[in-house]
């Protein structure tokens, strides 16, 4: 099966209540949504004897509905910001079909794989604050695979369909896929996207490694942000492909900007845990110019501007603080935005390549317009999102979770 291309375009990850043995009731990092976080540690200054107390959680809905957000801009860029694949399905390029503004602004979306990553840094400390290891594990397991191998199951399955225009991978390939693991062994990928999977995979080793093994404290948080870093600079500046693969410095200063960001949710405005922020910015915005702003002479699909991508990056930091930090959005009760953080991770994992399918048929079955075929082809993935989050995840999850802690 054709992947898309390598670049940052894609997020993974969930917000979801689970119980927690400090208090905490959150689990997160890939599909559904919920944050359930207790009402005296937001931002409001230390808990008493640094650890929440036991009061009835409240939910981070808008943090849910940040990261349909993030999900629909990488949406945005797969079906009008780029070429390739997608321009096959429409019939031309994408900037023929739409205005220069609108293409050029979706060529931007990819950036939306970055702020998830500062929102997977925030819900994955607070997801893994006093659990042990084992619960740890088996909560990033029950999240992420059931969506992930119905994506696998269902791309595969249309794909080999005679009447469409991709192939499908080989069965070895197939199976690999299914354990997550198909880039590090050099397998093709069914789902272009998953490559984010991989990203998180290893931010989720290291963090239960670091500080949810030992058990997590400010403290012990702090020094691990500091180290992974300062580790990730110094793997970058060495070149070496191992330090690479394993410190993923070209996002990490993504996930540590969230996590720093969690500090000061649960324990209060503090200069180490914003500095903790800044630095992740600071880098982090570094890294998503190099690999986004092409040099003028480079033939691209849209001559990305670098003040552009570091205010979309900076918009990314400010907007997880504001629905995090600030009382009166955090604490907003809408209930739709916990469905629509349901709906985030499935509706990532299915909207690139069946998002092809749908397209092609819309533009070239039914041969409506293309203003008609984009809105149509995203609330067809929504729609899809939903009947896998609802017949999928909702029952699957929970069997799977039975299984691995019996």
């Amino acid at each position: 099966m054709r992947n898309a291309d390598a670049g940052p375009d894609g997020i993974s990850g969930d917000i979801r209540t689970a119980p927690g043995s400090a208090g905490v009731n959150t689990d997160t990092s890939a599909p559904p949504a919920r944050t359930a976080v207790p009402a005296q540690t937001r931002g409001s200054g230390p808990a008493a004897g640094g650890e929440p107390g036991g009061r009835r959680p409240q939910r981070l809905r808008a943090l849910d509905g940040l990261r349909l957000v993030a999900a629909l801009m990488v949406c945005l860029y797969h079906y009008t910001g780029r070429n390739g694949v997608v321009a096959g399905a429409w019939g031309q390029s994408p900037k023929q079909l739409f205005p220069a503004a609108l293409t050029g602004a979706a060529s931007y979306g990819c950036l939306g794989v970055q702020i998830f990553f500062v929102i997977s840094g925030f819900v994955i400390c607070m997801s893994g604050w006093g659990r042990t290891l084992k619960a740890f594990t088996v909560s990033r397991v029950t999240r992420l695979y059931p969506a992930y191998w119905a994506a696998i199951l269902l791309v595969t399955a249309v794909f080999a369909l005679p009447w469409v225009a991709y192939r499908t991978v080989s069965p070895s390939d197939l199976l690999t896929n299914l354990t997550m693991l198909q880039q590090p062994v050099g397998a093709e990928r069914v789902l272009g996207v998953c490559w984010t999977l991989w990203a998180e995979l290893r931010f989720y080793l290291l963090f239960a490694l670091a500080v949810v093994w030992p058990g997590a404290t400010r403290q012990r948080v702090l020094m691990f942000c500091a180290l992974w870093m300062a580790g990730a600079v110094l793997a970058d500046a060495s070149g070496e492909p191992f330090l690479k693969l394993v410190l993923v410095p070209e996002y990490a200063p993504f996930f540590i900007g969230g996590i720093g960001l969690y500090l000061v949710h649960r324990y209060g405005h503090d200069a180490l845990a914003w500095g903790v922020v800044a630095a992740g910015w600071l880098l982090g915005q570094r890294y998503a110019v190099k690999a986004l702003v092409a040099p003028a002479h480079v033939h691209v699909f849209h001559h990305r501007s670098a003040l552009a991508v570091i205010a979309v990056v900076t918009l990314g930091f400010v907007a997880v603080a504001v629905v995090t930090l600030v009382p009166r959005i955090a604490g907003i009760g809408w209930r739709w935005l916990t469905t629509a953080g349901a709906l985030t991770y499935p509706f990532y994992l299915v909207h690139e390549h069946l998002g092809w399918v749908a397209i092609h048929g819309l533009r070239h079955g039914l041969g409506l317009r293309p203003w008609v075929v984009l809105p149509l082809a995203v609330t067809g993935m929504l729609v899809l999102a939903w009947l896998m989050y609802r017949w999928v995840e909702r029952p699957l999850a929970p069997r799977l979770k039975r299984l691995l802690t019996s």
